[in-house]
């Protein structure tokens, strides 16, 4: 492996192994993982603290899952900013609503596209006109209401 600054990182099969076992399965055990691969655990190890320490590892977490909590209504927004350098204002403020779960810098009509997770379409209407509407630089925004997410994956490496 080599570090991001030279380019994209190079692994192995081995490496690919692991990482498909992980995206598939964060919890497995290094020693189940040592004997489906045929390696040591301190070969796992080892590898598995060579990727984090390259970044490919981003980090590990647990996913909610947020309709059992009551969150049903997934949805997309554009912002429209009355200018571009509002940017850094306009996202400062977004970072203090919950309900907001991914940001995007976009090109295209959009100058910032937005994941929002609400728990219903009252809930939703309240976060667009009492929150992100009010936001100094925002002169509008655009939503589109997820019906279904058929498709949650990471790339296949």
């Amino acid at each position: 492996m080599r570090s991001q600054e030279n380019g994209p990182i190079k692994i192995d099969g081995i490496d690919k192994m692991i990482l498909n076992a992980f995206m598939e399965n964060a919890n497995i055990p290094v020693s189940q993982l040592a004997r489906d691969l045929g390696i040591s655990n301190t070969a796992v190890h080892q590898r598995i603290k060579k990727l984090e320490t390259s970044g490919v590892i981003n980090s590990t977490k647990v996913i909610v899952n947020p309709n059992v909590l009551g969150y049903s209504t997934m949805s997309f927004v554009g912002v429209f900013m009355n200018k571009p350098s509002s940017y850094k204002l306009v996202l400062n403020s977004l970072e203090e609503i919950p309900e907001v779960i991914e940001a995007h810098f976009t090109t295209g009509n959009y100058g910032i596209f937005l994941k929002i997770l609400c728990r219903d379409n009252l809930h939703l209407m309240n976060v667009l006109n009492q929150k992100i509407q009010q936001i100094e630089g925002v002169t509008r925004t655009e939503t589109i209401i997820s019906l279904e997410q058929p498709i949650v994956r990471q790339i296949k490496l």
